[in-house]
């Protein structure tokens, strides 16, 4: 199969669809691989290594993107809608339900698209290929908010782990999924003060046996959300479901109640956000001040630590791809974690999380 890796268009996203030593299993499987010049080089690796991997190095998007498969990490901006095209198959993050253009996009154009984070097998890694970037983005969340409670950077100018003699910072994540659980292991390791509120009662119970005393594990309801998050230094939205954009869990009312200077970041910006105030950012204007608490909607986060991250995401998608590659779309049928994968096939929106959110497309 001829497979495509262009080069990510989104704001500052150096992270790339394919690592050399992926291209490398890839070519030496029979396989061709087209590298866009310097799809790479954000994450540390050079035209020089893919081409020693057995991969063509093009000069444009356009040539990167004219091939069977396109193994991406970001879904397609507007600029590149019109590289898709009919029977081509897309390998990428999506999250269509906070994105309708895109989801029409993808409707007609015709391709095959399967978005990473709706591949889903059975058991505790049931998100197989959102895990590896969950993981970053909780532990970002928790770096970032830290930096952002910094007074030059227009928070409150607390310090997350206090000093003896004066009280902690306060973190409240909303969800204890991954996100929420690698947030709070580093929250912890800073020596914060952290509650996790989640509704999955057997979630909270594992929480337990990971954390002990050191969390505080709430029941996740309107009363417990409102009085943690009046109290929060650092609020993180780490809230998931599979497909369908996040609930609203904060309201603007609510945000209203916090303190000058607290710190609000919403790793859930990509399904939508689970706070009312919150809109997307971007790496290069990552935060905003709304009602006195500083924004940061950034939906890309793992983008920042590309080098870590293209390794972790290829580590987990490298053996769907090779699938994929060796079977095309028939892959699907041996292989029912990745058919759950499949958003768009051939004109028709196929997702039923997706469908819910867009019941007029299908």
């Amino acid at each position: 199969m001829q497979i495509g890796v262009p080069k990510e268009t989104k704001d500052q996203e150096f992270r790339v669809g394919l690592s050399p030593a992926s291209v490398r299993v890839l070519t030496e499987s029979g396989h061709t691989v087209v590298v866009e010049t310097n799809a790479g080089k954000g994450s540390g690796f050079t035209d020089n290594e893919y081409e020693t991997a057995g991969a063509k190095i093009v000069s444009s998007p356009n040539l990167a993107w004219n091939q069977e498969m396109v193994v991406k990490v970001k879904e397609p901006l507007k600029t590149e809608y019109q590289f898709l095209q009919k029977g081509q198959l897309l390998f990428t993050y999506l999250h269509l339900a906070a994105d309708r253009e895109l989801t029409e996009s993808l409707i007609n154009s015709g391709v095959y698209a399967i978005a990473y984070e709706t591949v889903e097998q059975p058991g505790i890694n049931r998100l197989p290929l959102l895990t590896p970037m969950s993981i970053i983005a909780g532990r970002l969340a928790v770096q970032f908010g830290a930096r952002f409670l910094e007074r030059q950077q227009g928070g409150r100018g607390v310090l997350l782990g206090g000093v003896p003699g004066v009280k902690t910072g306060k973190v409240v994540i909303l969800g204890g999924g991954v996100v929420g659980t690698e947030a709070a292991r580093i929250a912890v390791g800073m020596g914060a003060t952290v509650q996790i509120l989640d509704v999955n009662v057997e979630r909270l119970s594992y929480l337990e046996t990971l954390f002990g005393s050191r969390v505080e594990l709430l029941y996740s309801n309107s009363t417990h959300i409102e009085s943690a998050v009046k109290e929060a230094d650092l609020l993180i939205g780490a809230v998931l479901v599979v497909g369908k954009k996040a609930p609203i869990l904060v309201s603007r009312d609510l945000v209203k109640q916090m303190r000058d200077g607290s710190v609000l970041v919403d790793v859930a910006v990509d399904q939508g956000g689970c706070v009312e105030t919150l809109h997307s950012t971007s790496h290069t204007n990552p935060v905003y001040v709304d009602e006195g608490v500083v924004h940061y909607g950034v939906p890309n986060m793992p983008g920042a630590v590309p080098w870590t991250a293209t390794q972790a995401l290829n580590n987990s998608t490298l053996p769907y791809v090779v699938q994929l590659a060796n079977l095309g779309i028939k892959a699907l049928e041996n292989n029912a974690a990745l058919a759950k994968g499949l958003n768009v096939e051939n004109h028709r929106l196929v997702h039923p999380a997706v469908q819910e959110v867009f019941p007029d497309l299908v």
